[in-house]
């Protein structure tokens, strides 16, 4: 494939992807202020980010399995309907209940357009050319996951918090048809299809019961409790069943052979890592800056700028670089550094530290994330075999949101404790009984000075806690990074890897019917420009042509870049 027709093909893949976390992050600054107008506890903020976390991360493998089984358009168009209409409906919600529902029902349309993605990416690009888009695909992720939220805070305190989730709508609807008149893949073959029907159930069971007991433990029950007993112990029966269920399934959910990969093992322990940096940062720094500092959600969401810039710079340049050199094991190392010490530096911080230094820190912190989240993605697909692109690079993403999900509700937990105990002293140290305090998210603004004061410096110190809590982890993740075995990085796409094995099994060569789907996308090009009597007269203008494959691609057209 030619650039011009990567590049049309890419835009609608990246737009549905823009789409799915623009959805998802545009709230995140407004958050103190909707728990707020809809009386909401502490336990409800962190609900609200937990519930779409939840059901990205349980449907994520899900959606990934069915790539390899069916049509990868039809699933992304679908996942992008389910994601904002979900977040449409999210956006006129009168209780929290009412919020946390849908904001779950948004997080499985998210999942699906997140792995959807990058298999999409891998059936059009070579591992080798890969690295450079992925940097641009970083880029996009970088923007929509942190420029959300300023997006949002500007809605919020200008118009309404409700706004944030209508915003991703005229974007959806853009992809779709993108996505419909640029990308265009070979049919998949009419056979047989098992799903893997208890493999998803058992998996969903085991792993929502494991996030709900992080999620309830501290705050509706102790950590150390019978109920704790019962979640543990019933989430681990439930996943133990999934592996004795996917072991002998003809089509499971997450093929077990795949954790014999070091390379897989290892890019999915690294990926647990950086699901806390990013999604923990994006979640409790908004309430840092509102409930901390008494800032409005639009400067929170200003503060949020350093750190896109380093996602952004740092994916794109390092991405060039991969594809330039072939190399990445040495870039994602470095990243795996400058994980570990931006996260320690953000857990230093209090509710008067300077916000230069707070811009220091996000921009290495968002950096080192550029380095890290789609090079390991990249480096787990270069190692895939074809048939399984779909399964294997939703697994990764899986134990990123995994990641992501347990260590926002964890935080979060310990965020409340450590904030319910420096106000409870507070208030003791002030005369103020302890049943006089509220429940809720305060708005430090209204306070007394006294009392703002407490409050502020109790989250401020409490979310310092937090990152530093998170640093084990990134540790972890530098450790792993630090044993990946680099592979050299292929030189064909998906797409033609796919064509030469049917040619290799003697089915027939799926060339020509893409030929003619893109005749018929001529043609009709053809007629639309009559009718506007346009005199560009280019066919090579045409968007239906993005993915064309030029005379001898089933032979590895790729390969010769």
């Amino acid at each position: 494939m030619t650039r011009k027709e990567v590049l049309e093909s890419l835009s609608g893949i990246l737009l549905g992807m823009f789409v799915s976390v623009l959805a998802t992050s545009v709230v995140s600054s407004s958050l103190p202020k909707i728990i707020s107008d809809l009386e909401g506890s502490q336990s409800s903020f962190t609900w609200v980010v937990t519930a779409t976390l939840l059901t990205t991360t349980i449907s994520t493998p899900i959606w990934g399995k069915l790539a390899d089984l069916t049509n990868r358009k039809v699933l992304i168009q679908l996942a992008l309907v389910v994601s904002v209409l979900a977040s449409a409906l999210a956006g006129l919600s009168q209780n929290v209940g009412t919020l946390i529902t849908f904001r779950a029902l948004q997080g499985i349309g998210a999942g699906g357009l997140m792995a959807l993605a990058m298999v999409l990416i891998s059936d059009i690009i070579s591992p080798r050319e890969r690295g450079k888009y992925m940097g641009l695909m970083g880029g996009i992720m970088a923007v929509s996951q942190i420029g959300g939220p300023l997006l949002g805070g500007v809605l919020t305190d200008t118009v309404s918090w409700r706004l944030n989730f209508f915003v991703g709508l005229p974007f959806a609807i853009a992809a779709i048809v993108v996505l419909q008149r640029t990308l265009h893949l070979p049919p998949i073959p009419r056979r047989i299809v098992k799903i893997d029907y208890w493999g998803a159930l058992l998996i969903s069971v085991g792993v929502s019961t494991l996030l709900l007991w992080v999620t309830f433990a501290g705050n509706t029950f102790e950590w150390v409790s019978w109920q704790s007993a019962v979640m543990v112990i019933g989430s681990l029966l439930a996943l133990v069943a999934a592996v004795l269920v996917e072991k002998s399934a003809a089509e499971p959910i997450i093929p077990l052979h795949l954790f014999k990969n070091r390379t897989f093992v290892l890019a999915v322990l690294a990926s647990v890592a950086v699901g806390v940096a990013m999604f923990g940062t994006a979640v409790f720094l908004s309430q840092y800056m509102q409930v901390a500092r008494g800032r409005t959600a639009t400067e929170s969401g200003l503060l949020t700028i350093p750190m896109i810039i380093g996602t952004f710079v740092a994916s794109t340049l390092i991405g060039q670089l991969i594809t330039r050199t072939g190399r990445y094991k040495a870039f994602m190392v470095a990243g795996g550094v400058l994980l570990v010490g931006s996260l320690f530096a953000l857990s230093t911080i209090d509710y008067q530290t300077s916000f230069v230094l707070i811009s220091i820190y996000l921009f290495a912190l968002g950096a080192s994330m550029g380095m890290l989240m789609q090079n390991l993605v990249l480096a787990v697909q270069n190692t895939l075999d074809i048939s399984e692109m779909g399964a294997g690079t939703a697994t990764v993403a899986f134990f990123r949101t995994l990641g992501g999900t347990i260590g926002v509700s964890v935080l979060g937990a310990v965020l409340a404790s450590k904030v319910t105990s420096s106000i409870q002293a507070g208030l003791a140290s002030m005369g103020v009984p302890s049943d006089a305090r509220g429940g809720t998210v305060p708005d430090v603004n209204t306070l007394p000075a006294p009392m703002r004061d407490l409050v502020e410096r109790a989250y401020g110190d409490g979310i310092a806690d937090i990152f530093l809590v998170a640093v084990p982890l990134a540790v972890i993740g530098l450790i792993c990074v630090l044993f990946l075995k680099e592979v050299p990085l292929g030189t064909k796409s998906g797409l033609d890897e796919r064509l030469e094995r049917d040619l290799a099994a003697g089915l027939p060569d799926l060339t020509d019917e893409i030929e003619q789907e893109h005749e018929g996308d001529h043609a009709e090009e053809s007629v639309l420009a009559g009718a506007g009597a346009t005199s560009s007269g280019s066919p090579s203008g045409a968007t239906g042509t993005s993915t064309r494959p030029a005379e001898g691609t089933a032979t590895g057209g790729s390969a010769s870049r």
